[in-house]
Protein backbone atom coordinates (compact mmCIF):
# COMPACT_ATOMS: atom_id res chain seq x y z
CA UNK A 1 0.00 0.00 0.00
CA UNK A 2 1.47 3.72 -0.63
CA UNK A 3 -0.09 7.14 0.19
CA UNK A 4 0.92 10.37 -0.87
CA UNK A 5 2.27 13.08 2.37
CA UNK A 6 4.59 12.51 5.01
CA UNK A 7 3.43 9.36 7.41
CA UNK A 8 5.55 10.98 10.22
CA UNK A 9 3.35 13.65 10.53
CA UNK A 10 0.29 11.61 10.54
CA UNK A 11 1.57 8.83 13.39
CA UNK A 12 -2.32 9.31 14.77
CA UNK A 13 -3.78 7.78 11.54
CA UNK A 14 -0.58 5.62 10.14
CA UNK A 15 0.39 3.74 13.02
CA UNK A 16 -3.38 2.33 13.52
CA UNK A 17 -3.51 1.08 10.08
CA UNK A 18 -0.39 -0.32 9.80
CA UNK A 19 -1.44 -2.58 13.13
CA UNK A 20 -4.63 -2.96 10.71
CA UNK A 21 -2.29 -4.35 8.03
CA UNK A 22 -0.52 -6.69 10.69
CA UNK A 23 -3.39 -7.95 12.57
CA UNK A 24 -4.65 -11.37 11.60
CA UNK A 25 -8.05 -10.12 11.65
CA UNK A 26 -6.82 -7.45 9.42
CA UNK A 27 -5.00 -8.08 6.26
CA UNK A 28 -2.26 -10.51 8.03
CA UNK A 29 1.04 -9.01 6.37
CA UNK A 30 4.69 -9.67 7.90
CA UNK A 31 5.97 -6.66 9.33
CA UNK A 32 8.62 -7.19 6.65
CA UNK A 33 5.64 -6.81 4.07
CA UNK A 34 4.92 -3.39 5.71
CA UNK A 35 6.77 -0.34 4.87
CA UNK A 36 7.32 3.03 5.82
CA UNK A 37 9.10 5.38 3.97
CA UNK A 38 9.68 8.88 5.18
CA UNK A 39 11.63 12.21 4.27
CA UNK A 40 12.52 12.74 7.94
CA UNK A 41 10.72 13.72 10.20
CA UNK A 42 12.96 13.14 13.33
CA UNK A 43 11.44 13.45 16.98
CA UNK A 44 8.37 11.31 15.04
CA UNK A 45 10.21 8.58 13.77
CA UNK A 46 12.27 8.39 17.59
CA UNK A 47 8.57 7.25 18.55
CA UNK A 48 7.78 5.01 16.00
CA UNK A 49 10.15 2.69 17.22
CA UNK A 50 8.20 2.79 20.50
CA UNK A 51 4.92 2.64 18.96
CA UNK A 52 5.27 -0.17 16.02
CA UNK A 53 7.73 -2.58 14.23
CA UNK A 54 7.69 -2.29 10.77
CA UNK A 55 9.81 -1.78 7.52
CA UNK A 56 11.63 1.48 7.17
CA UNK A 57 12.40 3.18 3.61
CA UNK A 58 14.16 7.14 3.39
CA UNK A 59 13.97 9.14 1.07
CA UNK A 60 17.55 10.09 1.37
CA UNK A 61 17.99 11.71 -2.66
CA UNK A 62 21.09 13.73 -2.01
CA UNK A 63 24.61 12.37 -0.68
CA UNK A 64 25.18 15.91 1.31
CA UNK A 65 22.74 18.93 2.46
CA UNK A 66 23.67 21.11 0.31
CA UNK A 67 21.74 19.38 -2.48
CA UNK A 68 18.98 17.91 0.06
CA UNK A 69 18.45 21.20 1.33
CA UNK A 70 17.38 21.90 -2.08
CA UNK A 71 15.47 18.83 -3.47
CA UNK A 72 14.22 17.74 0.29
CA UNK A 73 13.58 21.15 1.96
CA UNK A 74 13.00 19.23 5.45
CA UNK A 75 16.50 18.86 5.59
CA UNK A 76 17.12 22.32 6.93
CA UNK A 77 15.19 21.58 9.83
CA UNK A 78 16.96 18.36 10.52
CA UNK A 79 19.68 17.54 8.59
CA UNK A 80 21.35 14.28 6.67
CA UNK A 81 23.58 13.84 10.33
CA UNK A 82 20.38 13.69 12.65
CA UNK A 83 18.38 11.84 10.03
CA UNK A 84 20.51 9.22 9.93
CA UNK A 85 21.12 8.84 13.42
CA UNK A 86 18.02 8.60 14.16
CA UNK A 87 17.49 5.63 11.16
CA UNK A 88 20.18 3.69 13.01
CA UNK A 89 18.55 3.93 16.21
CA UNK A 90 15.03 2.68 14.96
CA UNK A 91 16.90 -0.01 12.76
CA UNK A 92 18.56 -1.04 15.97
CA UNK A 93 15.83 -2.05 18.35
CA UNK A 94 13.68 -3.10 14.87
CA UNK A 95 13.36 -7.25 13.74
CA UNK A 96 11.28 -5.73 10.52
CA UNK A 97 14.64 -4.72 9.08
CA UNK A 98 16.51 -7.25 9.38
CA UNK A 99 19.45 -4.87 10.31
CA UNK A 100 19.05 -2.57 7.77
CA UNK A 101 17.12 0.54 6.11
CA UNK A 102 16.10 0.71 2.58
CA UNK A 103 17.63 4.47 0.87
CA UNK A 104 15.42 5.61 -1.89
CA UNK A 105 17.89 7.89 -4.44
CA UNK A 106 16.10 9.52 -6.91
CA UNK A 107 18.47 10.35 -10.28
CA UNK A 108 18.40 13.66 -11.13
CA UNK A 109 20.45 14.70 -14.50
CA UNK A 110 23.49 16.68 -13.84
CA UNK A 111 22.25 17.15 -10.06
CA UNK A 112 23.12 14.45 -7.64
CA UNK A 113 23.70 11.50 -10.44
CA UNK A 114 27.49 12.02 -10.65
CA UNK A 115 30.23 9.44 -9.52
CA UNK A 116 31.70 11.95 -7.32
CA UNK A 117 28.26 12.39 -5.42
CA UNK A 118 28.54 8.33 -5.81
CA UNK A 119 31.44 8.07 -3.57
CA UNK A 120 29.99 10.90 -0.94
CA UNK A 121 26.89 9.00 -0.92
CA UNK A 122 28.74 5.85 -0.16
CA UNK A 123 31.05 7.18 2.43
CA UNK A 124 28.18 9.13 4.07
CA UNK A 125 26.02 5.54 4.54
CA UNK A 126 29.25 3.58 5.64
CA UNK A 127 27.85 3.31 9.11
CA UNK A 128 24.07 2.80 8.28
CA UNK A 129 23.73 -1.08 7.64
CA UNK A 130 21.34 -0.75 4.11
CA UNK A 131 19.90 -1.47 0.68
CA UNK A 132 19.79 1.13 -1.82
CA UNK A 133 17.88 1.58 -4.50
CA UNK A 134 18.23 4.44 -7.70
CA UNK A 135 15.15 5.62 -9.17
CA UNK A 136 14.93 7.33 -12.51
CA UNK A 137 13.04 11.08 -12.25
CA UNK A 138 9.98 10.49 -13.52
CA UNK A 139 9.76 13.80 -15.73
CA UNK A 140 6.25 16.29 -16.05
CA UNK A 141 5.46 19.88 -17.38
CA UNK A 142 6.83 22.06 -15.49
CA UNK A 143 9.45 20.16 -13.64
CA UNK A 144 12.63 21.70 -12.59
CA UNK A 145 14.71 18.80 -13.17
CA UNK A 146 15.53 15.97 -15.69
CA UNK A 147 15.68 12.28 -16.14
CA UNK A 148 19.43 10.65 -15.35
CA UNK A 149 20.79 8.96 -18.75
CA UNK A 150 21.07 5.59 -18.46
CA UNK A 151 24.86 5.56 -18.71
CA UNK A 152 24.86 7.84 -16.00
CA UNK A 153 22.83 5.64 -13.61
CA UNK A 154 24.70 2.72 -14.56
CA UNK A 155 27.65 4.17 -13.73
CA UNK A 156 26.47 5.76 -10.23
CA UNK A 157 25.63 2.30 -9.55
CA UNK A 158 28.77 0.26 -10.04
CA UNK A 159 30.91 2.67 -7.93
CA UNK A 160 28.17 1.97 -4.99
CA UNK A 161 28.42 -1.98 -5.58
CA UNK A 162 32.20 -1.30 -5.39
CA UNK A 163 32.12 -0.18 -2.31
CA UNK A 164 30.04 -3.53 -1.14
CA UNK A 165 26.31 -1.89 -1.00
CA UNK A 166 23.36 -3.18 -2.36
CA UNK A 167 22.14 -1.54 -5.49
CA UNK A 168 19.16 -1.53 -6.96
CA UNK A 169 17.46 0.39 -10.04
CA UNK A 170 14.51 0.96 -9.81
CA UNK A 171 12.16 -0.17 -12.74
CA UNK A 172 9.73 2.82 -14.08
CA UNK A 173 6.43 1.72 -14.92
CA UNK A 174 3.94 3.82 -16.70
CA UNK A 175 5.64 7.15 -17.68
CA UNK A 176 4.56 6.74 -21.64
CA UNK A 177 1.36 7.49 -20.41
CA UNK A 178 1.85 10.27 -17.86
CA UNK A 179 1.00 7.61 -15.29
CA UNK A 180 4.35 6.99 -13.10
CA UNK A 181 4.96 8.14 -9.77
CA UNK A 182 5.30 12.13 -9.11
CA UNK A 183 3.42 12.24 -13.15
CA UNK A 184 -0.07 12.24 -11.95
CA UNK A 185 0.36 15.43 -9.92
CA UNK A 186 2.51 17.37 -12.79
CA UNK A 187 -0.53 15.97 -14.91
CA UNK A 188 -3.14 17.97 -13.05
CA UNK A 189 -0.89 21.18 -12.70
CA UNK A 190 -0.60 21.32 -16.67
CA UNK A 191 -4.06 21.22 -16.96
CA UNK A 192 -4.79 23.66 -14.23
CA UNK A 193 -2.09 25.92 -15.75
CA UNK A 194 -3.98 24.97 -19.35
CA UNK A 195 -7.84 26.08 -17.93
CA UNK A 196 -5.96 29.40 -16.70
CA UNK A 197 -5.24 30.23 -20.07
CA UNK A 198 -8.45 29.29 -21.74
CA UNK A 199 -10.23 31.60 -19.11
CA UNK A 200 -7.53 34.22 -19.80
CA UNK A 201 -8.90 33.59 -23.93
CA UNK A 202 -12.40 33.92 -22.73
CA UNK A 203 -12.92 30.55 -24.23
CA UNK A 204 -15.94 28.67 -23.39
CA UNK A 205 -15.01 25.26 -20.60
CA UNK A 206 -17.10 22.60 -20.45
CA UNK A 207 -17.90 21.60 -16.96
CA UNK A 208 -19.61 18.36 -16.03
CA UNK A 209 -21.45 17.70 -12.92
CA UNK A 210 -21.52 14.59 -10.95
Amino acid sequence: MMGMGEPLLNLTNVVPAMEIMLDDFGFGLSKRRVTLSTSGVVPALDKLGDMIDVALAISLHAPNDTIRDEIVPINKKYNIETFLNSVRGYISKSNANQGRVTIEYVMLDHVNDGTEHAHELAALLKDTPCKINLIPWNPFPGAPYGRSSNSRIDRFSKVLMEYGFTTIVRKTRGDDIDAACGQLAGDVIDRTKRTLRKRMQGEAIDVKTV
